[in-house]
């Protein structure tokens, strides 16, 4: 009698495991099904509301607008421009400053000035209320800005619209 060749040491154990059956793979698991009144009352589905969420959004972008609108015309409205032409007579305590500003024809606007020392430390800051001549757009202004330390820069920081 020839013996089998046998590739494993494994394979020469006298114990083998039953065979395992087959399952079909189809078998999709329903639903879990509960005893009655065991567990509650199972919730009905719950029916959907689009119109929340399309209110909440037109809620953001009325708030988004809003802000918005307040940013540009606190800081990015161009008919409000104000660029330094020169600062002189620098002693410690003064600056004198020559500015164009830029604003609607015949309008008026609040500009704000500061000198800085050396070390850019604000010494001086003022608002300016600036008017055009009707029909002037751009006028010429020179200021004499009082400062706490001697500076060695005069700059505009802003100019917006006065408020009547």
């Amino acid at each position: 009698m020839d013996l089998p060749i046998l590739a494993d040491a494994t394979d020469i154990s006298p114990r083998r495991s039953p065979p395992v059956p087959e399952t079909p793979a189809t078998f999709a698991p329903a639903a879990p099904v509960f005893p009655p009144g065991r567990y509650g009352h199972r919730r009905a589905p719950r029916r959907r509301r689009p119109w929340v969420a399309t209110l909440l959004v037109v809620a953001l972008l009325a708030v988004l607008g809003a802000v918005s609108y307040r940013l540009y015309r606190q800081y990015g409205d161009p008919n409000y421009d104000a660029q330094v032409i020169t600062y002189t007579e620098i002693t410690e305590s003064q600056l004198v400053l020559d500015f164009r500003v830029t604003v609607p024809a015949g309008g008026s606007a609040i500009c704000v000035v500061r000198a800085r020392s050396r070390d850019g430390v604000e010494v001086g800051r003022e608002e300016l209320r600036v008017t055009a001549e009707p029909g002037q757009r751009h006028l010429t202004v020179r200021h004499r800005l009082a400062t706490t330390g001697r500076p060695i820069l005069g700059e505009v920081v802003r100019c917006r619209p006065a408020s009547e």
